[in-house]
């Protein structure tokens, strides 16, 4: 049986090591033990960990929703690629620029669209509706 939200925790899990490698660098690099020491690449670093923190897990518990309601696997593949390459995205476009950037916005509607799409389908799928 295929579980497709295994692969895509297993890789948002990966991402998130590096992010925070990241932070752990910055915090050697520029000598900040906690916080961010007023550093604005601290800043950055920090905050591309933290909102991928703040909203994969959930982005995540849906799709596993979604996937255990028995839609598509398509379907599950679709959301989760699309989840994956929207955090690269947003982490690569808050992390070089603490202003609005292509990355960030593509990243950040991306992620939006998996939250609302897998709310969506979690909702069709707890009233046995699914395609």
């Amino acid at each position: 049986m295929s579980q497709p939200v295994m692969l895509y925790a297993a890789l948002s899990a990966l991402l998130l090591v590096w992010l925070s490698a990241r932070v752990i660098q910055g915090r050697v690099a520029f000598k900040v033990d906690i916080g961010d020491g007023g550093n604005e690449e601290m800043q950055r670093r920090i905050r591309v960990q933290a909102n991928f923190i703040e909203y994969v897990p959930l982005a995540l518990i849906l799709m596993l929703f979604v996937q255990q309601a028995g839609f598509s696997a398509w379907i599950v593949h679709l959301l989760g690629v699309t989840l994956i390459l929207a955090r690269v995205l947003h982490a690569m476009g808050l992390g070089r620029f603490s202003g609005v950037s292509k990355g960030r916005l593509i990243g950040a509607s991306a992620t939006f669209f998996v939250l609302v799409a897998g709310a969506v389908l979690s909702l069709m799928g707890a009233f046995g509706v699914k395609f």
